[in-house]
């Protein structure tokens, strides 16, 4: 095995080549995060000597970034045993609309209103009324939540004959889905719930707790949090890792990426900045693809290794992170067209 020393003043240390290797990878760490640091700070200066050409509009709700990305993993905890509840929900989004159109869609349910046999007698030459037209109301009427227990039976087969002559008797059991959790209570739409309810509807999971509870059904946030984190790193990135390589066959994209601060993280402080990097199409193509990437850090070998199949324009702000990945042409836009007025690195163009 090959020793190194090196001597200094009143000591000498003797290294490996793994001690080095080790060495050299963290030293490389240390210095693209001090880079990717340094970067941040020279374009925070940059842009305070830039505020004769405006006030930026950018800034981003830190609390509203956290608690969009972050609740799950705060909220999760592994140790909470599954409920043992017998109930699971789902909920039917009702659309409504006002044009007649709209109205065409949706099921319609007719309630009539006659006049009994008594009432149809006239008042004045004691015959009987007939029907002579109709009056017409229409009205919307949404259908709550409701709450069912899917209860699964699987049922097994046996041969008879085969038990009361043979010796061995087969045994052939009827197939069945399985569960999207093994040993919970979790349906494949309860899941999808929880996570429409939380992201689309912007509705956190303790309130989404309280409203279970007024259906008499005690779901934790813990639970729920764990149910959405299984969801999406076992069944969504199948979707994701789809949508990524669809992503990258489109020859203009934009790019951006936005700081925030996530708890509960192991080997990190709730208050080390992390960032979540953007990438979509075009507001005018027919299918748009938006999709996020969670990285602990800004450093630009994220966008590289993200985007080191896309060939075309990339639609980006000043940051210096995104220059030098192959085959791509950056290009600003005119919103930020004050901030790229000061950039001296790579080559930007505005579109």
């Amino acid at each position: 095995m090959e020793i190194f020393k090196k001597s200094s003043a009143n000591t000498e240390t003797e290294y490996t080549l793994d001690d080095l290797k080790n060495r050299c990878f963290k030293q490389e760490f240390q210095i693209e995060e001090l880079t990717a640091k340094l970067n941040w700070y020279e374009e925070q200066f940059r842009l305070s000597q830039q505020k004769r050409f405006g006030t930026s509009s950018e800034k981003t709700d830190m609390d509203q970034l956290n608690f969009l990305f972050d609740e799950a993993e705060k909220e999760s905890d592994l140790k909470v045993s599954e409920p043992t509840i017998e109930e699971i929900t789902y909920k039917r989004k009702k659309q409504v609309g006002k044009r007649e159109a709209d109205l065409k869609k949706l099921p319609v349910e007719v309630i009539e209103y006659r006049l009994t046999d008594e009432e149809r007698i006239c008042a004045q030459c004691g015959n009987i009324l007939h029907e002579m037209t109709t009056e017409v109301r229409r009205e919307l009427k949404i259908i709550p939540a409701k709450v069912v227990v899917v209860k699964h039976v699987k049922y097994v087969y046996s041969c008879r004959d085969c038990e009361q002559n043979e010796i061995k008797t087969p045994v052939i059991t009827a197939p069945m889905p399985k569960s999207i959790l093994p040993g919970s209570l979790v349906s494949p739409s309860l899941m999808a719930y929880i996570m429409v309810q939380k992201y689309v509807n912007a509705m956190p999971l303790y309130r989404q707790e309280q409203m279970f509870a007024r259906l008499d059904i005690e779901i934790s946030r813990q639970n729920m949090a764990n149910w959405m984190i299984h969801g999406g790193n076992d069944w969504l990135k199948i979707l994701y890792d789809r949508l990524h390589v669809n992503l990258l066959k489109y020859d203009i994209l934009h790019a951006d990426e936005t700081r925030l601060q996530v708890l509960n993280e192991p080997g990190r402080s709730a208050q080390s900045d992390s960032y979540m990097w953007l990438y979509r199409t075009g507001a005018d193509n027919d299918t748009q693809i938006v999709l996020y990437e969670y990285q602990t850090t800004r450093a630009g070998k994220y966008a590289r290794k993200f985007l080191e199949n896309f060939k075309g324009y990339l639609h980006v702000d000043g940051y210096p992170g995104y220059h030098g990945i192959p085959n791509v042409k950056l290009v600003g836009c005119w919103a930020h067209y004050p901030r790229n007025m000061i950039i001296r690195e790579g080559s930007l163009e505005i579109a």
